[in-house]
């Protein structure tokens, strides 16, 4: 997990990855948070930006990182788009306590997959 930090306010949010069982394969997971008043200043955008640096960097035999926001969260679903990220589905379980309906997003991290950007 690390502690995403803005010069002027501090500790904004955090990001971070772990590894799950997705469809019966190993893979990164990554989730993310930005306190409100950072919201909408590419903040999550930056931060998975220099996540999935680490994830290809340190691949650990593993082909995709996945991130499954909230049908719901339009922002954090754009941050998935911006970032590469192919929307291969949708799912709901519980979490928290509460039924939650999430888009299911995948991105392939094996380092020769780097995408070149313009």
């Amino acid at each position: 997990m690390f502690v995403v930090l803005d010069a002027k306010s501090g500790a904004v949010g955090a990001i971070g990855y772990w590894t799950v069982s997705w469809r019966e394969e190993a893979a990164f997971e990554t989730g993310w948070f930005v306190v409100p008043e950072a919201q909408g200043r590419g903040v999550a955008s930056r931060a998975l930006a220099l996540l999935i640096e680490d994830a290809r960097a340190h691949p650990a035999g593993l082909r995709h990182l996945v991130a499954f926001p909230s049908v719901e969260n339009a922002a954090s679903n754009g941050v998935c788009r911006r970032a590469g990220f192919e929307l291969v589905g949708s799912s709901a379980g519980e979490f928290r306590g509460s039924e939650l309906h999430s888009h299911e997003w995948a991105l392939d991290v094996h380092p020769q997959s780097a995408r070149l950007d313009p």
